[in-house]
């Protein structure tokens, strides 16, 4: 059987983003440890769709979360968290490449640093992105391990191995798996992420 308990920072990243801001503001060292591992895969993702190499990435990660412990307070509305860690994760990004291709003035803010072509694009994949994992996070664990393991690890791997891990019977895989992808196309629609059908 899957053990039900999830480690506490699993739990306290399943918290909506108002409630983690307020616990990381209250100085909960938790809800900071899971806000961070909330995003992570969001302000990664942006360095590395730029192409930019691991040790710069690392560097704008670690820069973006220095910004978000400074600028968490002054924060107007903790539902553009997302949005925000984009934007700012962007504008390093774009400090980094000028910076690469020709001399800027250290004395620039972030936001007067151009972003390249394609930063559009760039921002609709990791909100989308962001979004999906979000929508995975909201399912039951069993439902959310399951499609990880189906959907998103490389290469695929068999029903019968994936049913010994989470202790279900392999001919139950293909039911199991069509209610969680109802459960996940459920929590797609409450985000916004796809229309509802009309019934």
């Amino acid at each position: 059987m899957i053990a039900t308990s999830k480690p506490k920072v699993e739990q306290k990243s399943a918290w909506s983003d108002e409630r983690l801001v307020r616990e990381c503001l209250a100085g909960s060292e938790e809800a900071w440890a899971a806000l961070i591992d909330k995003y992570k895969k969001l302000i990664y993702s942006i360095p590395v769709k730029w192409n930019l190499p691991r040790d710069d990435a690392n560097d704008i990660f670690q820069a973006v979360c220095v910004d978000l412990y400074s600028e968490l307070a002054r924060l107007r509305e903790p539902r553009a968290l997302p949005k925000w860690l984009i934007q700012t994760t962007l504008h390093k990004c774009a400090r980094l490449k000028q910076k690469q291709s020709r001399f800027v003035d250290d004395e620039l803010s972030d936001e007067h640093i151009p972003l390249a072509p394609g930063a559009d694009r760039i921002v609709e994949e990791v909100e989308q992105e962001q979004i999906l994992r979000d929508a995975i996070g909201g399912v039951p664990a069993r439902c959310a391990q399951m499609i990880r393991m189906l959907f998103f690890e490389f290469p695929a791997r068999p029903y019968n191995e994936i049913a010994s891990e989470l202790g279900l019977a392999t001919g139950s895989i293909g039911f199991i798996r069509g209610r969680c992808l109802d459960k996940l196309r459920k929590q797609l629609e409450s985000l916004g992420f796809i229309q509802k059908r009309r019934r």
